[in-house]
Order: structure tokens, then sequence, then C-alpha cells
């Protein structure tokens, strides 16, 4: 017997292979043509608030919404459709990392931006901020798929489930309001992108940057950083502010270092995430090297079990990655002037 399929059969295919193409073909737009907007000024806490609450309506239960905006909160000049957009994706995102719940967070702030941050990230430029960040406690992605998750039409989605034009879109967005952003994980630790959006100040002054550099004294300190641009970043930093610098580009390398100049080095600057030898690891082989070892770690992504882990070691401080000049030198005083 022979099947006959009528018209009516292949609508439902016809309908969503149609709406797929229109919404692909808007996304190829959007990126082509910059974005451009309706362009207000807008406080993000407003916006923020609004989108925590349709997650909470929507995303599983399982999934914890965290929030932390604070009352002075800089205003920004921007497209609310469009920055709404870009939140929610991020959201979404996040969600999806979490299949069996988790803890996602939303997070904004008022951020300076130095020439120490803005030569770590190509994007960046000197200025005042506000920095949203979004993090999920996820499955996290390899180095390999960081790396790509901004190509146009690349997506770690099954098919059918992902254009994967929502990050290039993303970052087309953020770069049409003048921001920039980036994104640090860590498989097993979950994902965490930062977006900075430029402040606008609205017939009001600016506000100005008070650097207080503490300098140093001559102290020796042992970077230990596979990324040449930040060990190099760093170095610069230091050296002009009084201090001296040797380093390393791995933990094997940081350790060799230690074992040859421990008794003049003063403070040891240390990734969390570096190749050949984790950041935890090296930690520990410090110890037992010299228990008095004072460490700085630094990582893009620390996750609350690498944290806990770390507490009550030789560790004076955390520096999340990039950071300014300013953000540096005080945990470097506080690690060596603890009175």
């Amino acid at each position: 017997m022979q099947c006959r399929l009528l018209l009516s059969d292949y609508l439902p295919v016809l309908e969503a292979t149609a709406k797929r193409g229109a919404e692909l073909v808007k996304q190829v737009l959007s990126f082509a043509r910059g974005i451009d907007g309706d362009r207000t000024f807008l406080q993000v806490n407003y916006l923020i608030s609004e989108i925590s609450q349709i997650l909470k309506q929507t995303f599983p239960k399982s999934i914890e919404i965290n929030t932390d905006v604070p009352q002075d909160l800089w205003a920004i000049s921007g497209d609310a459709t469009q920055l709404h957009q870009v939140l929610m994706n991020l959201c979404v995102n996040a969600r999806d990392a979490m299949p069996n719940g988790g803890r996602l967070s939303m997070i904004a702030e008022n951020r300076y931006i130095d020439r120490n941050y803005a030569a770590m990230n190509i994007d960046a430029s000197v200025g005042h901020y506000v920095a949203i960040t979004v993090s999920d406690t996820g499955t996290g992605m390899p180095a390999e798929i960081v790396d790509r998750i901004f190509e146009p039409f690349f997506t770690t989605k099954e098919f059918g489930k992902g254009t994967g034009l929502g990050l290039s879109t993303v970052r087309g967005i953020i770069k049409s309001h003048g921001g920039f952003m980036n994104v640090y994980s860590e498989v097993g630790n979950g994902t965490r992108f930062n977006v900075y959006l430029p402040a606008a100040f609205e017939n009001q002054t600016q506000p100005v940057e008070e650097l207080e550099i503490m300098r140093g004294n001559g102290e020796l300190i042992l970077i230990v950083e596979d990324e040449a641009a930040i060990r190099e970043v760093a170095k610069i930093s230091l050296e002009t502010s009084g201090y001296k610098v040797i380093f390393a580009a791995d933990g094997i390398e940081g350790i060799a270092l230690y074992v040859q100049n421990k008794h003049e080095i003063a403070l040891v600057l240390l990734d969390m995430m570096m190749p050949n030898m984790d950041g935890l690891t090296t930690i520990r082989t410090l110890q037992k090297i010299n228990p008095a070892v004072k460490i700085i770690v630094m990582s893009g992504l620390a996750s609350n079990e690498t944290l806990t882990a770390i507490t009550g070691t030789s560790v004076k401080g955390f520096l999340p990655k990039p950071y300014t000049a300013k953000e540096l030198f005080k945990l470097i005083n506080i690690a060596l002037n603890p009175e």
C-alpha cells in the first residue's frame, strides 16, 4: 500500500523552517550592520531587576538566581531592548550549562579601567564603565571552545538548537555601545562573562579616579603566569613602581625559580589556571618549600571550591583578571605590610 503525503503534512515543517530562516537572516543583518539602535540614558539596576524577575518565573527551580547591584551605580547610554537581549542571551546560556541545577549570578559595579587593564585587553579603553558580570556554576568550557565562542556561526549546541550567531551578536551589540566583554571558563567550574559599558554622566561632573600607588622598596616579586602579555604588563607596572621582578611561564618553572631565590622573594603573584601544573598544586608545593611564603592568586574565574581550598593557606589575596594597577598595588601593600 503506497502512502500519500498531503500538503497539510508538510505545513508544520515548512512553517518551522521559514521561522528559523527568518531569524537567521535577521541575526546576520544585525551582525553585519553593527547593530545600531535608539540610545537613551539607562539605569542598569532596573534592567537587571526586570531580567531577574523573568528568570525566577521561567527558569527551573533547581537554578538559584542571585543579583548584587549597588544603589550608586552609574547610568549608561544605550538601547534598552538590545541590552535586554544581551543579558537574556547570557542567562539562557548559563541555564543550558546547568541541566542539573546550580547558581546563576548577575553582579553590577562601577569600574575605572586604567592603562594597566587596557594593556591586557585589546578591546578595552581607559575610562569609567558599568561592569556587569553574569556567572554560573555549570559545566564550563575547555580552552579550545572559549577561544571560538565569539565566531559567527560557531555553536556547541545540537543541530536545530542554535544558529551559532548568539554570542557574535552579543559582542556586536556591546561594541556598538562603545563597550567590550570577556569570558572565563573552566571545565567543571562554570563560566563568567564580564560586560563593560561606558558610563554616561548627564549634567554632572565625571568622577575622577584617584590612584595612590604604594611604591616598592626593591622587594623581589615572582610572577607565575602563562600569558605573556599579562606577565609583561605586570612586570612593567611593578618595576616602574620600585619593585624587582622575575617571572615564570608555568608552575614547574615557578617552583624552580622560587627554590633558587627563596631567600630574596618577598611575594609570589600566581595564576590559578596554567599548563603543566595548576595553581593549587603550585601553591601547596611552594608551602612545603617555605611555609611562610606569601602568595597573591590571579584568576579570571575562581570557583567557590577553589577559594575554599586556598583559605587558611599562604594566600594573602585574590586578584581577578584583568586587573587595574590600583587593585594590584593595593593587594601587594596588604600582603607585604599586614599591620
